[in-house]
């Protein structure tokens, strides 16, 4: 391995992944070793939820090229890993071509400068101490707790394996020679990984901390699918996560917390209502307006919706904002599956005061500081009145905590408006308000989130339009 010109440190970083169920219950573990002394400087673990083999593995990587970065971001690292898929589409050799897995590829590729980073394939057997980590955070996860380095025993139980693995990637592995204490650099390492996640550090898995949400449509009922610890297989490529909420929002803690509840969630699949006359105008239509009813291709789309709902099969329960649109749109979808709307006022469209039935051009003409305010501030109400994006927030997470009580562990059809489902999405990342600028939901489009016992949640979906096409 050839030396960094900046510092000339070399470190070796084994990753691994796993998924009880592919896709199941899943963690990832990562190492970062001393190519001479085989000593662990750093280890990063994780129970992440339900993903496949390779969504654990390549998190697993990500964890590890991050760790290395936090000791030396100009030190040249090897990456040895016992996924051939990751290797050879790390190393270029293979083209990545399913959707979910080119933003993990990309976001590993990021972290360090392509010149520092090589990556080599070895057998599974001399990647022990990385497969020990990520079932210790499986293990943990599954208890309800999430991975303590300070509880760890794989640095411990593989240091022999680990260190010959190393030393078969050293320079000079004819002098090379075990030094040190396994377990006290692994000390020092995890000492020096909780004071940077103290400072505020955020690298995802350093310290068991959350994880990045690729969102998926795997099933949320192999969470509780267990099956022999360690399970790998071929299988299809998607997971999902969760990140703590905001309490400030009045929204339960999100996240593979303390109390991991790994059952049924209540699934709240998130349909937009369909065309309105001011839809493709793109005016405000909010709740303090003309209440518009559906068009003629609006109608169509909730017929759309309606048969693929049929189709799917899943549905228990509809519920719906008051607003007449929405209700039309779910009346649609009742009337295939003969089931009953629920209405939940707080559900309904945002106030835009003033605002209802101009163009954003129009606002900005007659009212651009107010627009300004908005656009820059979630407490900003529109003109006249209007209702800000944090009260919306306060009053969807009320109406969310209501109907995740009235229907636990069942699918519930929830048609409502661009800035609720927006805003539910967001709440379940524990994404930040402005994040609602950067999300697009098209007329009667599917989104879905799935809510936990323990108040994690999990997007699965965002925007689907295929039933429509």
């Amino acid at each position: 391995m050839p030396s960094s010109p900046a510092t000339g440190r070399q470190f070796v970083v084994e990753a691994d992944g796993g998924s009880r169920g592919n896709p199941g219950p899943a963690g990832y573990g990562a190492v970062v070793l001393d190519p001479v002394t085989g000593e662990t400087l750093a280890e990063a673990a994780e129970f992440i939820g339900v993903a496949t083999n390779n969504v654990a593995e390549y998190k697993g990587l990500i964890a590890g090229l991050r760790a290395a970065r936090e000791l030396d971001p100009a030190a040249m690292v090897r990456v040895r890993m016992d996924s051939k898929l990751v290797v050879e589409q790390m190393s270029g050799r293979w083209r990545i071509k399913h959707p979910d897995m080119k933003p993990l590829a990309a976001e590993a590729a990021r972290i360090l400068p392509s010149g520092q980073v090589s990556y080599e394939w070895i057998p599974r057997e001399r990647n022990k101490h990385a497969d020990r980590l990520a079932n210790e955070a499986m293990d943990a996860g599954r208890q309800g707790r999430r991975w303590e380095p300070s509880a760890s025993t794989a640095s411990m139980e593989s240091s022999a394996s680990s260190a010959s693995s190393a030393l078969a990637s050293a320079a000079d592995a004819g002098a090379a020679r075990v030094v040190g204490d396994h377990a006290a650099g692994a000390a020092r390492a995890r000492a020096a990984l909780a004071g940077a996640m103290g400072a505020g550090a955020t690298g995802a898995g350093l310290s068991g901390g959350s994880a990045s949400v690729p969102v998926s449509a795997s099933a949320a009922g192999a969470v509780g699918a267990g099956s022999a610890v360690g399970a790998r297989s071929a299988g299809s490529i998607g997971g999902a996560t969760a990140v703590p909420d905001k309490p400030v929002e009045a929204s339960p803690g999100v996240g593979w917390g303390a109390s991991a509840d790994l059952g049924a969630p209540a699934t709240f699949v998130l349909l937009r209502h369909g065309e309105t006359a001011l839809t493709p105008m793109k005016r405000f239509s909010g709740s303090g307006g003309t209440d518009p009813e559906l068009s003629a291709v609006g109608r169509g789309q909730a017929e759309r919706a309606a048969a693929a709902f049929a189709e799917r099969g899943t549905i228990e329960a509809i519920v719906s904002s008051p607003l007449r649109r929405c209700r039309e749109t779910a009346a649609a979808v009742a009337d295939r599956l003969g089931l009953d709307v629920h209405v939940e006022p707080g559900l309904r469209e945002t106030d835009f005061g003033a605002w209802e039935g101009l163009t954003f051009a129009e606002v900005r003409e007659r009212y651009a500081d107010d627009l300004d305010a908005w656009l820059g501030s979630a407490k900003a109400a529109p003109t006249g009145g209007g209702e800000s994006f944090a009260a919306v927030a306060r009053r969807v997470a009320a109406a969310r905590d209501r109907l995740i009580a009235a229907y636990p562990r069942r699918t519930v059809l929830v048609v409502t408006h661009v800035t609720p489902i927006k805003t539910l999405v967001r709440l379940a990342l524990g994404a930040p308000p402005e994040s609602l600028f950067r999300m697009e939901l098209s007329a009667a489009s599917v989104s879905e989130v799935a809510y936990y016992g323990d108040g994690n949640a999990s997007v699965r979906g965002l925007n689907d339009t295929g039933h429509l096409r």
